[in-house]
C-alpha cells in the first residue's frame, strides 16, 4: 500500500497554536519533510517529537519531490511542514502536492495557522471577499503589472512583506492604488503583535521615521464599485458617442444593442444616443 502526504500547519509564532492532530501526526508518520530542518528541530524538540526529518525547500522542490514520492509509493507516510504556517501557501509545498496527485499519492491537509487569514480577521476590513497575492515578485516589470491589476481589485487585498522592503512597497502601493484604508499586521501571535489600522499614506509617513521590524502582512481595502463606475463613466464621456459605438460594434455587437450599452455606460436613454447619432450624420 502507498503511503500518504500530510500537510501539517505549524505555528506562525506562538507554539500554543499547534493542534493536537498535528502533534499526533508528526509523531506517527515515518518522515517529516521540513522547509528548514534547523528551524523545525526547535519545534520538534519542544514537543518531544523524534520522527526523522529531511529538507524540502524552494531550491530542491522538484528533485526532492520525486524522492519523497518514491518513498510514499513504497509505503512511507510523510508529513510536510513549512517554517511557519500552512504548507503550500506561498511555499514550495504546492509543487509536491501537485506531483503527488499526478503520481496517485493520497494527500490530506491538517488545518491550522495561516498568517494571511489571521491578519485578514484582525484587519477590521471586509473579510467576505479577498485576494491573496503573498509577496510581490522582485522582477520590476512583473511587479508593476500585478500592481496595475490590483488597482481595480474590489476585494480586500492581502500581501506579505519583509521589514527591509516595507517602505519601498508602501511607496509603490500609494503611487498605484492611491490612499486606501490599510491594516499593517506584524509579529502575528507573538509577544509584540501589532495591527495598525490606518491608511497607506499615514503608514508610509510613519515608517519614514520608524525602522520597520518583524515580518509584515498588509491588508488593503479593495476599490469600491461606485468608484469604478465613476471612473468608467468619466472614461466613456471623454469619447465621442460615435467612438463609443465603435467600441461595441468592433466586438460584433449589433447596432441596436450597442446603442443600449452606450446609453447605459453614459447614464442616458437609448433615445438620446439615437438622436445624437442622427445629428452626427
Amino acid at each position: 500500500m502507498s503511503g500518504k502526504l500530510y500537510l501539517c500547519a505549524t505555528p506562525i509564532g506562538n507554539l500554543e497554536d499547534i493542534t493536537l492532530r498535528v502533534l499526533r501526526t508528526l509523531k506517527e508518520v515515518d518522515l517529516i519533510a521540513a522547509e528548514d530542518t534547523r528551524n523545525s528541530i526547535k519545534l520538534l524538540n519542544h514537543f518531544d517529537i523524534k520522527t526523522p526529518m529531511t529538507s524540502y525547500h524552494e531550491y530542491n522542490k522538484v528533485e526532492k519531490a520525486y524522492t519523497l514520492i518514491d518513498k510514499m509509493r513504497s509505503g512511507v507516510n510523510v508529513a510536510l511542514i513549512t517554517d511557519a504556517g500552512t504548507p503550500g501557501i506561498s511555499d514550495p509545498g504546492e509543487v509536491l502536492v501537485a506531483m503527488c496527485y499526478e503520481a496517485g499519492i493520497e494527500v490530506t491537509s491538517l488545518p491550522g495557522p495561516a498568517a494571511c487569514i489571521t491578519a485578514l480577521t484582525l484587519s477590521g476590513l471586509s473579510t467576505r471577499r479577498f485576494a491573496f497575492e503573498a509577496f510581490l515578485p522582485p522582477d520590476k516589470k512583473e511587479r508593476k503589472a500585478i500592481l496595475e491589476e490590483l488597482k481595480s481589485e474590489t476585494r480586500t487585498i492581502i500581501l506579505y512583506e519583509a521589514p527591509h522592503h516595507l517602505v519601498g512597497t508602501l511607496e509603490e502601493l500609494y503611487e498605484t492604488l492611491g490612499n486606501r484604508r490599510m491594516t499593517l499586521c506584524r509579529e502575528l501571535t507573538k509577544k509584540h503583535e501589532t495591527a495598525f489600522c490606518s491608511t497607506i499614506k499615514d503608514l508610509l509617513d510613519f515608517y519614514q521615521d520608524q525602522k520597520p521590524l518583524g515580518e509584515c502582512v498588509l491588508v488593503i481595502e479593495g476599490k469600491s464599485r461606485e468608484e469604478i463606475r465613476e471612473e468608467e463613466k468619466a472614461a466613456w464621456e471623454e469619447m465621442s458617442i460615435s467612438q463609443h459605438m465603435e467600441v461595441y460594434e468592433k466586438q460584433g455587437i449589433a447596432r441596436k444593442e450597442a446603442m443600449k450599452l452606450v446609453a447605459k455606460d453614459r447614464g442616458v436613454t437609448k433615445r438620446e444616443i439615437y438622436q445624437a447619432l442622427l445629428e452626427i450624420k
